[in-house]
């Protein structure tokens, strides 16, 4: 018997709640089983229960046993103080209050039925499937599915909001800097991304605007803080821009260079962490205030407009310092630019939506949806699975968070598809 089991037993009432009664007898009425609490403290909250003939408006801890009670210590945690019931799957032995008065307690064994028990073993005991409802993904309907993956897009923005909101709080509220933060940390991808976002970090943004009209300076200052310029070459260019981070740097007083230095290693070359920082140098150098201008994005070719920089020549010709090749234009691609708008765009402007109190989801979910998915193996073999599962963006990103936070995590019963699928064949 598993604990999550017993979650969903009690909140989709999987059991004969007809003929429940608590351990001493009492007659015991589901007028509400509360609402489910993911976090701290007891399982549900508000929950509203007729014991004998007394009404009870509280919350409700399950658990396998009752003893587990004090397994986890909840006799001395406040939070468990106001707990109505007790639902467990075996009773073994009585939980008091710190006033000593008896917690009533429900056990379900006897009237759950043995089909819910199989049903649940079915889905999770799946062996080396890639997910547990490998069989039955292709038979989702569209309604369903697309609901859940929205719910699950918004979700993960819910997260990237909280991110956000401490990288606000450490800019001291300068959505400008903090965006700068953010941007710096999209050009690095995956690989970069710390890196850039720890150079970002040394830098106070107001620096940024003061030099923002020179281009040489930005890039100077940008690989300067990255510890791009600390070794020892020939190169004419990287000898200048090297000098002027010097001068830079005892000018403004300028931190050490960044712990974390940027990587090369395995990248295609436009993705080289040289070109990166020198497209966003000239990103900076173009937009004095780049803020108002992200957060007026509704379209991609607005974004497309904004991110079509010119680098400096000598990037035109470069991919990392004293190495030529024949002159090819470094712009800012339209993947790269999708990328930033699922990854950074986006998510700084729902999070300013939050902060003004403004609905922006109708607009998000409108932008999302001529977005092409993203190529992942993730996106590919639920496609696989069920074809035209993803088809944009917002699609690919739910189905990442879907895979990570759910499938690989066992949480079938917290997956509204996985919940729903229990349901259908147990009943």
């Amino acid at each position: 018997m598993q604990e999550d089991l017993l979650h969903y037993i009690w909140k989709f009432k999987k059991f004969d709640f007809t003929k429940a009664k608590t351990t001493e007898g009492d007659d015991l009425v589901l007028v509400s089983v509360g609402n489910h609490n993911y976090l701290a403290g007891p399982d549900f909250f508000n929950a509203k229960l007729r014991i004998g003939d007394q009404l009870w408006a509280g919350n409700v801890e399950i658990h396998i046993r009752s003893s587990d009670w004090y397994f986890h210590a909840h006799e001395t945690d406040k939070n468990y103080d106001n707990v109505i019931l007790h639902v467990v799957w075996e009773d073994d032995v009585a939980i008091y209050r710190k006033n000593e008065s008896r917690i009533p307690c429900l056990e379900l064994k006897s009237l759950v039925l043995p089909s819910v028990i199989t049903t649940y073993n079915g889905l999770m005991l799946n062996g080396d499937k890639w997910i547990n409802c490998e069989k039955d993904f292709p038979n989702f309907g569209n309604f369903e599915l697309d609901n859940w993956l929205e719910y699950l897009y918004f979700d993960k923005l819910e997260d990237k909001s909280k991110v956000i909101r401490e990288l606000l709080q450490s800019s001291k509220n300068d959505w400008e800097a903090t965006l700068f933060k953010l941007l710096a940390k999209g050009f690095g991808l995956n690989i970069n991304g710390e890196a850039f976002l720890n150079m970002a970090e040394k830098l106070d943004f107001a620096i940024l605007k003061k030099l923002s009209t020179n281009l040489f300076q930005l890039e100077a200052l940008f690989f300067g803080l990255s510890g791009l310029l600390e070794k020892q070459m020939e190169d004419p260019y990287f000898l200048r821009l090297k000098a002027e981070y010097a001068y830079l740097s005892h000018k403004f007083n300028l931190d050490n260079a960044s712990s974390i230095k940027p990587k090369f290693f395995r990248l295609r070359p436009d993705n080289f962490p040289s070109i990166r920082l020198a497209q966003l140098a000239a990103l900076y150098h173009t937009h004095a205030k780049l803020f108002s201008e992200i957060i007026k994005i509704t379209t991609i070719k607005n974004a497309q407009k904004i991110f079509d920089v010119q680098v400096s020549d000598y990037w035109n010709s470069h991919y990392n310092f004293g190495k030529e090749h024949s002159l090819r234009k470094k712009r800012i691609s339209n993947g790269f630019i999708e990328l930033l708008l699922i990854n950074t765009i986006l998510p700084i402007k729902f999070a300013y939506s939050q902060h003004l109190d403004v609905q922006s989801e109708e607009q998000l979910v409108a932008l999302l949806k001529t977005i092409p998915l993203e190529k992942n193996s993730v996106v590919l073999k639920f496609n696989q699975l069920r074809p035209a599962t993803a088809e944009n963006a917002l699609q690919s990103q739910a189905l990442l968070k879907l895979k990570k936070e759910y499938c690989d995590k066992n949480r079938c019963l917290q997956c509204s598809l996985g919940a729903k699928l229990l349901g259908q064949k147990s009943n």
